[in-house]
């Protein structure tokens, strides 16, 4: 056989193996935070030396990761909490926020059910699948084997979300409440809360739509109420407030 066409074969065959197109699985996703510049950002130039913020930063790590399992299929998908980290066990208060969301997305309906803890409560949010504006940048880069292309959204209006999404996961979602591009989130990166969720593990696996529950915890409201709520309670916190504001919306 002719050895360029040898060559060839060996190339096409290559890229089928990698081409997966997968449909159903599980990912894990770490998250991690810088802590400091979280409480940095919060007090802003409140804080004097050796006050509060200086405080917290002396007691809490820089960095704290968590874990989170995103299992899906084509029709739904379920985030929720991972395994536990010796630094979580270890913090005890100080507690990241938005460490045990539970939400669950329903891509044929176009709906989200997510329970989130803020402070002493917990809410059963019902809306939605959120409708980012995203714009696809032309920079890839590759994530646990999958090549990533880059998106770039904003909530709030003035919060930037960048996003690396892959094909080859048919299916439009991701972390958190993050979804609409065309293919699955791998990771995603809010500067201003110093937070980035990245895909540690792909578990390629058969998974009923049945075994993914929504979460029904929760005292219900919509997210627009909530989010009214907060900024009430939360006027007088300065730049702690509109931070706290974004993590519960998610």
């Amino acid at each position: 056989m002719n050895r360029a066409l040898i060559i060839f074969i060996l190339i096409l065959s290559g890229w089928s193996a990698q081409a997966q197109f997968v449909t159903q699985g599980v990912i894990e996703f770490e998250r991690r935070t810088n802590l400091h510049k979280s409480i940095e950002a919060a007090f802003g130039d409140n804080d004097r030396p050796g006050g509060w913020g200086e405080r917290m930063m002396a007691r809490l790590p820089k960095i704290t990761n968590a874990f989170f399992n995103l299992t899906f299929t084509q029709n739904h998908s379920l985030y929720e909490p991972g395994r536990k980290t010796e630094e979580e066990v270890k913090m005890m208060w100080g507690k990241a926020p938005a460490a045990d969301n539970e939400v669950y997305t329903d891509f044929k309906n176009n709906t989200v059910i997510a329970s989130k803890q803020v402070y002493e409560s917990r809410y059963l949010l019902e809306d939605s699948i959120r409708n980012l504006k995203w714009t696809i940048k032309d920079e890839v880069r590759r994530i646990r084997n999958y090549t990533c292309r880059k998106a770039v959204a904003r909530m709030f209006d003035s919060v930037v979300v960048v996003a690396f999404y892959t094909n080859d996961i048919m299916v439009s979602g991701g972390p958190e409440s993050f979804a609409g591009l065309p293919g699955m989130i791998l990771e995603i990166a809010i500067p201003r809360l110093y937070t980035t969720w990245i895909a540690t593990n792909i578990e390629v696996k058969t998974v009923k739509d049945e075994e993914m529950i929504p979460p029904k915890n929760g005292k219900k409201q919509s997210p627009v109420e909530l989010q009214t709520s907060l900024q009430k309670v939360m006027k007088n916190w300065g730049h702690a407030a509109e931070r706290n504001v974004w993590w519960v919306m998610l």
